[in-house]
C-alpha cells in the first residue's frame, strides 16, 4: 500500500531548501512534486561563522531552533502552494543541517541542527529526523546514506551502475548484490568558497569562470596527496576537512614551494579546483566496474564540470539521473523521504557495507 512522505534537505553548500512530496510503497517511489526555497543568508553566514570559529552552546542552540523554524516555514510554505492535504502526510524525512561530521575522532559523531520538535510542533506532522548516530554508535561512518536509496532506485537497471551525487561534498554509489559507496571528497564546496571571496558570487554558474583559467597541474597534484583522497572506504567528510583553511594551506604550501614562477590567476585557481574535483571523482569511478555513471545534485548543472567529467571518463556513459527518469536537483531530499518510510516501518537500512557499521539497522527517531 503506497504512503505519502516529505523528504527535506539542505547541503553543505547551504546554497537551499529542497523539499519533495514523494508516494512511497515497498517496491516503487514516486516524486509526486518538489521545490526549492533559498537559504536565509543571514543564517547562512552565522552556520558558516559557527564551523569556522569558535561558538558557544547558546549559538548552537539558538541555530537549531532557528533552523527548525526555517524548515517549518518552508515546509508550511510548500504543503500550502502545492495544495497538499496534511492528514495525507505519514511523516516528514528531515535530514537537518551539518555542522560539524568527525566519525573517525577519539569520540565519533555528526551534528545535524534544525529542531524536529519545532517542525512537528508548527506542521502537526511527524519528523524522522537524527538518522546518522545509530549508525556511527554501531561503528559506521554515519554517511553516506543515498547509496541504499539509489540501491532502491537503480538496481534492476540492466548494467553496471554507479551513482554520483556533487553537492558542497561528492559521493559515490556503486550498485551491484552489495551496494558500496562512499564520499569522494570535494564536489561545489571549495569552488563556491573560490568564486565567493574573488567574485562575491555564491557559484559559478555554469562553470564560466573556470573554463576561462589553466589547470595547474603541479598545484593539483599537491591537492591530490591529501591523505583523504588516498585513504581507503569506508570513509566519509565534509566542510571540517574541505573548506577555506584547507585551500588557504594548499595556496600558501605552493607559493613557498614555488616562489619563482609566475604569477597564477585566480580564474587559475577556480579551474584547478574544478579539476580537483573532477579527478578525484574520476580516480574511483575508474575503480570501479561501471558501465554507467548516473548524476544528480548541483554539480549535475555545472555545463563545464559535466563536460570535463564525460572527457575524463571516456569509457563510461555519464548521464542526468533525470534521463533515466528520477530528478538530479531533488535526489537527496527524496532519499530522506524514504528514509523516512524505512523508519516508520521499522525496516533496517542496508548500509553496513557503505559505512562500515558493525551491522545494518533501523535508522532515525521518530517526533510524534
Amino acid at each position: 500500500m503506497s504512503e505519502f512522505y516529505i523528504g527535506i534537505m539542505s547541503g553543505t553548500s547551504l546554497d537551499g531548501v529542497d523539499i519533495a512530496f514523494c508516494e512511497i510503497n515497498n517496491e516503487s517511489f514516486k516524486l509526486l512534486c518538489s521545490a526549492s526555497y533559498p537559504f536565509d543568508k543571514r543564517l547562512k553566514n552565522e552556520i558558516l561563522s559557527a564551523i569556522n570559529k569558535p561558538v558557544t552552546l547558546k549559538i548552537v542552540g539558538e541555530l537549531d531552533t532557528r533552523l527548525g523554524k526555517m524548515y517549518a516555514d518552508c515546509i508550511e510554505s510548500f504543503i500550502a502552494k502545492s495544495e497538499i492535504d496534511k492528514n495525507t502526510i505519514m511523516a516528514i524525512g528531515l535530514h537537518g543541517q551539518t555542522l560539524w561530521h568527525e566519525p573517525d575522532s577519539k569520540h565519533p559523531f555528526s551534528m545535524q541542527l534544525g529542531n524536529a520538535n519545532v517542525i512537528t510542533a508548527k506542521t502537526g506532522i511527524c519528523v524522522v529526523s537524527d538518522f546518522r548516530q545509530k549508525d556511527i554508535a554501531l561503528g559506521g561512518q554515519g554517511a553516506p546514506f543515498a547509496p541504499a536509496f539509489h540501491q532502491f532506485l537503480f538496481s534492476k537497471l540492466n548494467a553496471n551502475v554507479a551513482v554520483l551525487n556533487i553537492g558542497g561534498m561528492a559521493n559515490l554509489s556503486i550498485l551491484g548484490d552489495t551496494v558500496t559507496g562512499y564520499d569522494t571528497g570535494c564536489g561545489n564546496v571549495l569552488m563556491d568558497y573560490w568564486v565567493s571571496q574573488k567574485n562575491g558570487l555564491s557559484y559559478d554558474k555554469d562553470g564560466e569562470w573556470a573554463k576561462s583559467g589553466l589547470v595547474n597541474e603541479d598545484l593539483l597534484k599537491q591537492m591530490l596527496q591529501e591523505p583523504y583522497f588516498l585513504k581507503e572506504a569506508p570513509k566519509s567528510t565534509g566542510r571540517e576537512l574541505f573548506n577555506g583553511k584547507w585551500l588557504k594551506k594548499q595556496l600558501e604550501n605552493f607559493a613557498k614551494r614555488n616562489a619563482n614562477t609566475v604569477y597564477m590567476k585566480s580564474r587559475d585557481t577556480q579551474a584547478t579546483l574544478l579539476e580537483l574535483t573532477i579527478r578525484s571523482i574520476a580516480n574511483e569511478v575508474k575503480k570501479s566496474m561501471a558501465e554507467l555513471l548516473i548524476v544528480c545534485g548541483g554539480g549535475g548543472r555545472n555545463v563545464y564540470l559535466m563536460k570535463r567529467l564525460k572527457d575524463e571518463l571516456a569509457g563510461v556513459e555519464v548521464v542526468l539521473s533525470d534521463e533515466v527518469g528520477v530528478s538530479s536537483e531533488f535526489m537527496e531530499a527524496m532519499a530522506f523521504a524514504w528514509l523516512a518510510h524505512e523508519r516508520i516501518h521499522k525496516k533496517c537500512v542496508k548500509i553496513s557495507s557503505v559505512t562500515g557499521a558493525s551491522k545494518d539497522s533501523i535508522l532515525g527517531a521518530i517526533y510524534e
